[in-house]
């Protein structure tokens, strides 16, 4: 019985001592962080957290007008038949350039050519006839109504010899503007249908796009603004060209107009159906810049954290502002800070609106006021 009291006290002992243990700790801990406090990072300096800085400075930014366009050859046609009928003759070769009026294809024509021929023979049959009644008619012999007769047999005979002609030269497919030609696949021997395409021909010297414009910056477009184009096939080379056009009607439900820029096209190297990024630059500005990476969003807004003087030292203030374009890097800020604040440049995910911060890096921050 004795001996289970003992272990009883020991028990309740132990117990007590590592419950005044645990006390002594907790305090102690207390006593460390506000030491720490007081330290050279609290009100006499806190560390907190360390961040760099970025300082809002003036930066020169663009509007531009960034749009999606394809490209078009300033003429570009589908060379086909207006008959059903054989090709005798191919006159071209794929890749060709060719100029305005050059024989293409030739057309199985045995009848026109019959055709022309028997209208010959009617002309020199007409001729025979007015010939021989105006001498009689000199002479005094005939009537002069049998000479008007003949003449008009002549000119009826003449007419039809032209159309036998222009018959015989719908069977000779030509190109009708200089250009380029494509790939083909017709040969001699190939019977084509109305509508079928023979071959296809562009204008390539000149390219054109055709995008839309909204409305709001008709004000400021018109025929010969200067733009820029990129197309995938070359990276990030630019093409220089103009605005040409701007369509006279506004479109009811995307409320923009269809502009159309021309780009010379030396080489060919822009070919039609390629997609092609037109932008379009509206003037400069100078405007408050920061770094993208200070800036979060959070719905619909945005916000930075500006460092500031608080009453445990620097602190990081969380502040809303209005960003405007983006632009190498840099966001415009159009209200929420002056020129000349700091704010925190990096690891804001980690940081509390008023927590102490340790600015590391002040003199090295990339200076908003300059292009990179």
């Amino acid at each position: 019985m004795i001996k289970r009291h003992f272990f009883l006290v020991a028990a309740a002992v132990l117990l007590g001592l590592m419950v005044v243990a645990a006390v002594i700790r907790i305090a102690f801990a207390e006593d460390e962080g506000a030491a720490g406090a007081r330290g050279p990072g609290g009100p006499g300096g806190g560390r907190g957290q360390t961040v760099s800085a970025a300082v809002v400075g003036a930066r020169t930014f663009s509007d531009e007008i960034r749009v999606l366009g394809v490209a078009r050859g300033r003429r570009s046609v589908n060379i086909t038949s207006p008959t059903s009928e054989l090709i005798t003759r191919v006159l071209f070769t794929d890749g060709q350039t060719v100029a305005a009026g050059t024989p293409l294809v030739e057309l199985q024509a045995r009848e026109e050519d019959a055709g022309i021929i028997e209208a010959r023979a009617n002309v020199d049959q007409a001729q025979r006839e007015y010939d021989r009644y105006k001498t009689l008619t000199d002479r005094g012999i005939a009537p002069r109504i049998m000479l008007e007769q003949a003449e008009t047999a002549l000119a009826t005979a003449r007419a039809s010899l032209a159309a036998a002609q222009a018959r015989r030269g719908d069977r000779l497919i030509r190109a009708p503007f200089a250009g380029v030609l494509g790939l083909s696949t017709v040969t001699a021997g190939t019977l084509v249908n109305p509508g079928a395409v023979i071959a296809t021909l562009d204008d390539i010297g000149v390219i054109r796009v055709d995008f839309p414009v909204p409305e709001r910056y008709l004000g400021s477009l018109r025929s010969g603004t200067p733009l820029i184009a990129t197309a995938d096939a070359y990276g990030d080379q630019q093409f220089t060209g103009r605005i040409a056009l701007i369509d006279t009607r506004i479109n009811e439900q995307t409320r923009s107009a269809t502009a159309r820029a021309e780009f010379p096209n030396p080489g060919g190297r822009i070919r039609p159906g390629m997609l092609v990024r037109v932008a379009v630059q509206q003037g400069v500005r100078q405007a408050p810049a920061i770094p993208e990476s200070a800036v979060q969003y959070e719905g619909e807004g945005a916000f930075v954290y500006r460092i500031a003087p608080g009453e445990r030292g620097t602190t990081a203030q969380r502040v809303e502002v209005q960003p405007g374009a983006v632009e190498g890097g840099f966001v415009e800020i159009l209200s929420g800070l002056e020129p000349g604040d700091r704010i925190v440049g990096s690891g804001l995910n980690r940081i509390q609106p008023g927590s102490p911060v340790q600015v590391e890096g002040q003199g090295t921050a990339p200076a908003a006021g300059r292009r990179p």
